[in-house]
């Protein structure tokens, strides 16, 4: 591989055509001071995650393909412009509202 030198002012693809893809990989970590590789030492004092935060891990496990499913259905529906425009100019989250203004109106609970 080119020493650092070689390559300063190289962009990625420039180094990618010239040495390869790897070392274009390589001098971008390189170059990246918040990106080291891992010494051996640090490796020794790794962890896994289900001693370091067990309580994270255990709710991960609980929950895992789990997923509820959607109670909400997509669809297409033609409302006036002003009624959307009134929802909208709320800001975000207007759907949402506007579900909860149709289930008032027809359920009479926003639950």
């Amino acid at each position: 591989m080119p020493g650092n030198r070689d390559l300063k002012g190289l962009t990625f693809d420039e180094i990618a055509e010239r040495y390869g893809e790897e070392a274009a990989i390589a001098a971008g970590i390189a170059a990246d001071p918040d990106a080291r590789e891992l010494t051996d030492d640090d490796f020794a004092r790794m962890r896994p995650a289900s001693e370091v935060v067990p309580a994270i891990v255990k709710a991960h496990r609980r929950t895992r393909g789990k997923q509820r499913t959607p109670v909400k259905k997509q669809i297409t529906i033609r409302l006036d412009a002003d009624v959307v425009a009134h929802f909208r100019n709320e800001g975000r989250g207007w759907q949402t509202r506007l579900n909860a203004v149709l289930r008032r109106a027809v359920f009479g609970t926003a639950d």
